[in-house]
């Protein structure tokens, strides 16, 4: 195997796949990048056996082949080499030789065929969605998503897929994030699928700004993107996700507008000398007027107050402050929404000026 191509290709391509690479494993050959070399192209595979991130992109090929090597390594020595500089890769009796100008690298690899790649076909159903809307739809839900609970159907981001509407909802069984939009598609039947957190975080960070179409392949199993010179293949969570229409409530007889900046300010002023641990704060709503307290185990305490429009029942409610202002930073709007019935239901948080994105809170007890 014999190689050569420019430094910028390669490292923004292995930038790209590297979040598959798992930073500690048991399988060693699951720390290495794939490379396969043919007919004027380099194919780069990464993997978990989750999730796995492959890319092509052009390379000067003198002599075909295959082989694996360490990953970080390999995007280190890369990154570390002079910008427009050419680097060559030789496979030279079982460890690979990196060369750019004066610099020589020789790095262990492992054989390709205890890689574990996926197979590259494009099974189950095709839809075209608008980039811009799906990463705007994992954006506004994916802080939702639980981390390692034991209901694993929750460590992930329930995707659904229809003719009219692309939705994305997550929940940790504390708060619940709802985002929807408007598609043009022509499926048999609906799409339901639950995505991976991690393969969730990746497809965030790596779909293209702008409104053209990306593709997806949806399987029972399996979920294929392509995204530019990129794919990402993952596995499904199978498993039944909670009925959101349920959590989401519809009851709530008490409504105000609120200046989205000062009721951050308000809240992050107190949430100072707040548990650290749960991190409560009390908001007590009144005619005219929020007041916002909270405590400590130190006894130390912390109190606020804003100017609201408000004239129903006063309500005294807690939650989690931290759940509150994720809920507000992903709100567009200079002012949001808050429903309320009474200091023991959810709150419901909503832009003002649309009920696609809707953000439930739970309450808590201080």
């Amino acid at each position: 195997m014999k190689i050569s191509l420019q430094r910028e290709t390669i490292v923004a391509s292995l930038q790209n796949i590297i979040g598959a690479v798992e930073k500690r494993q048991t399988i060693p050959v699951l720390g290495n990048v794939l490379l396969v070399a043919k007919e004027g192209s380099l194919l780069m595979a990464a993997t978990d056996t989750e999730i796995e991130l492959q890319a092509s992109i052009e390379a000067s090929v003198d002599e075909p082949g295959e082989i694996t090597v360490p990953g970080r390594k390999l995007l280190d020595i890369c990154k570390a080499l002079p910008d427009e500089s050419v680097i060559r890769f030789d496979l030279d009796d079982q460890r690979m030789r990196i060369t750019s100008g004066r610099s020589r690298f020789l790095v262990t690899t492992l054989p390709a065929r205890d890689f574990p790649l996926s197979d590259s076909s494009n099974e189950g159903v095709a839809i075209e969605v608008p980039a811009n809307l799906l990463s705007d739809a994992i954006r506004r839900t994916s802080f939702s998503m639980a981390v390692q609970d034991v209901r694993f159907y929750l460590n992930g981001l329930l995707l659904e897929l229809s003719n009219q509407a692309l939705r994305a909802v997550a929940t940790d069984g504390h708060r619940l994030a709802f985002s929807t939009a408007e598609i043009e598609a022509s499926l048999d039947e609906p799409i339901r699928s639950i995505i991976p957190r991690k393969s969730v975080m990746e497809l965030g960070r790596l779909i293209p700004s702008g409104d053209e179409s990306i593709t997806l392949w949806v399987s029972a199993l399996r979920l294929r993107v392509q995204l530019g010179n990129v794919t990402m293949t993952t596995k499904l969570i199978d498993g039944r996700f909670p009925d959101y229409n349920r959590v989401i409530p519809v009851d709530c007889d008490k409504s105000l507008v609120i200046d989205k900046a000062l009721l951050v300010q308000t809240l992050s002023r107190a949430s100072i000398l707040s548990n650290e641990k749960y991190r409560g704060i009390r908001m007590k709503f009144e005619a005219g007027r929020l007041q916002v307290s909270t405590n400590n185990p130190d006894h130390e305490e912390a109190t606020d107050e804003l100017e609201i429009s408000y004239d129903a029942e006063p309500i005294e409610i807690g939650f989690n402050v931290g759940y509150l202002l994720d809920a507000f930073n992903r709100i567009e709007t200079e002012n949001v929404r808050l429903l309320l019935k009474d200091g023991n239901s959810s709150c419901l948080v909503m832009p003002l000026d649309s009920d696609d994105v809707k953000y439930v809170v739970m309450p808590m007890r201080l």
